[in-house]
Protein backbone atom coordinates (compact mmCIF):
# COMPACT_ATOMS: atom_id res chain seq x y z
CA UNK A 1 0.00 0.00 0.00
CA UNK A 2 2.93 2.70 0.90
CA UNK A 3 4.15 1.49 -2.51
CA UNK A 4 1.02 2.23 -4.29
CA UNK A 5 1.21 5.92 -2.39
CA UNK A 6 4.39 6.73 -3.09
CA UNK A 7 4.40 5.95 -6.23
CA UNK A 8 0.76 7.78 -7.13
CA UNK A 9 2.77 10.88 -5.09
CA UNK A 10 5.96 10.65 -7.26
CA UNK A 11 3.54 10.54 -10.26
CA UNK A 12 1.83 13.73 -8.96
CA UNK A 13 4.98 15.47 -8.34
CA UNK A 14 6.04 15.38 -11.54
CA UNK A 15 3.24 15.96 -13.01
CA UNK A 16 2.84 19.50 -11.44
CA UNK A 17 6.77 19.73 -12.18
CA UNK A 18 6.21 19.29 -15.72
CA UNK A 19 2.94 21.57 -16.51
CA UNK A 20 4.75 24.52 -13.97
CA UNK A 21 7.92 24.25 -16.52
CA UNK A 22 5.88 24.01 -19.63
CA UNK A 23 3.38 26.94 -18.21
CA UNK A 24 7.12 28.83 -17.56
CA UNK A 25 7.63 28.76 -21.17
CA UNK A 26 4.46 30.16 -22.52
CA UNK A 27 4.72 33.24 -20.66
CA UNK A 28 4.77 36.32 -22.71
CA UNK A 29 8.10 37.82 -22.81
CA UNK A 30 8.09 41.47 -22.35
CA UNK A 31 11.61 43.53 -22.76
CA UNK A 32 12.70 47.03 -22.38
CA UNK A 33 14.36 49.08 -25.24
CA UNK A 34 16.04 52.56 -24.61
CA UNK A 35 17.39 54.07 -28.70
CA UNK A 36 17.50 57.66 -29.53
CA UNK A 37 15.03 59.92 -31.10
CA UNK A 38 15.49 63.12 -32.81
CA UNK A 39 12.76 65.47 -31.69
CA UNK A 40 12.61 69.11 -29.88
CA UNK A 41 9.70 70.39 -28.36
CA UNK A 42 6.27 68.54 -26.31
CA UNK A 43 4.55 68.53 -29.35
CA UNK A 44 7.37 65.86 -30.93
CA UNK A 45 6.91 63.97 -27.46
CA UNK A 46 3.44 63.72 -28.01
CA UNK A 47 3.93 62.70 -32.23
CA UNK A 48 7.15 60.20 -31.32
CA UNK A 49 5.31 58.17 -28.36
CA UNK A 50 2.25 58.18 -30.43
CA UNK A 51 3.99 56.39 -32.95
CA UNK A 52 5.68 54.05 -30.95
CA UNK A 53 2.60 52.92 -29.53
CA UNK A 54 1.88 50.50 -31.83
CA UNK A 55 0.21 46.68 -31.46
CA UNK A 56 2.58 44.78 -28.86
CA UNK A 57 3.90 47.94 -27.19
CA UNK A 58 3.04 48.04 -23.95
CA UNK A 59 4.57 51.65 -22.78
CA UNK A 60 6.43 54.64 -23.60
CA UNK A 61 8.45 57.44 -22.65
CA UNK A 62 10.37 59.81 -24.59
CA UNK A 63 12.81 62.19 -22.61
CA UNK A 64 13.36 65.41 -24.37
CA UNK A 65 16.38 66.26 -22.30
CA UNK A 66 18.00 63.76 -23.45
CA UNK A 67 16.50 62.18 -26.78
CA UNK A 68 15.91 58.92 -25.31
CA UNK A 69 13.12 56.92 -25.82
CA UNK A 70 12.16 53.99 -23.56
CA UNK A 71 9.59 51.35 -24.83
CA UNK A 72 8.20 48.46 -23.00
CA UNK A 73 7.38 45.69 -25.30
CA UNK A 74 6.17 41.97 -26.00
CA UNK A 75 9.38 40.40 -27.63
CA UNK A 76 7.64 37.56 -28.72
CA UNK A 77 4.93 39.72 -30.70
CA UNK A 78 7.02 42.19 -31.58
CA UNK A 79 10.52 43.46 -33.23
CA UNK A 80 11.73 46.38 -32.23
CA UNK A 81 12.67 48.07 -35.53
CA UNK A 82 9.02 48.01 -36.55
CA UNK A 83 8.37 50.65 -33.38
CA UNK A 84 11.60 52.80 -35.31
CA UNK A 85 9.79 52.34 -38.47
CA UNK A 86 6.50 53.57 -37.77
CA UNK A 87 8.23 56.97 -35.78
CA UNK A 88 10.31 57.40 -38.60
CA UNK A 89 7.24 57.27 -40.57
CA UNK A 90 5.92 60.54 -38.36
CA UNK A 91 8.91 62.29 -39.44
CA UNK A 92 11.46 61.39 -36.40
CA UNK A 93 14.68 60.10 -36.75
CA UNK A 94 16.01 57.15 -34.60
CA UNK A 95 19.44 55.77 -34.04
CA UNK A 96 18.28 52.83 -36.44
CA UNK A 97 15.91 54.75 -38.91
CA UNK A 98 15.95 57.90 -40.67
CA UNK A 99 13.06 59.95 -40.96
CA UNK A 100 10.68 59.90 -43.82
CA UNK A 101 11.75 63.41 -45.19
CA UNK A 102 7.96 64.24 -46.63
CA UNK A 103 6.68 63.51 -42.87
CA UNK A 104 9.80 65.38 -41.68
CA UNK A 105 8.82 68.74 -44.07
CA UNK A 106 5.48 68.33 -42.52
CA UNK A 107 6.39 69.07 -39.51
CA UNK A 108 5.56 72.40 -37.54
CA UNK A 109 8.76 74.67 -37.49
CA UNK A 110 9.35 74.59 -33.73
CA UNK A 111 9.48 70.78 -34.52
CA UNK A 112 12.89 71.08 -36.98
CA UNK A 113 15.50 68.97 -35.05
CA UNK A 114 17.63 69.33 -38.35
CA UNK A 115 18.40 72.74 -37.38
CA UNK A 116 16.86 73.86 -40.57
CA UNK A 117 14.57 76.46 -40.61
CA UNK A 118 10.58 75.67 -42.03
CA UNK A 119 8.71 78.48 -43.32
CA UNK A 120 5.05 77.07 -43.65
Amino acid sequence: MRIIIKSILSIVLISFLSINLSAQEKQSKIDTAKFEVKGVCNMCKDRIENAALIKGVKWVEWDKSTDTLTVIYRADKLDILKVHKSIAESGHTTENVKCNIDAYNKLPACCAYMGDVKKH
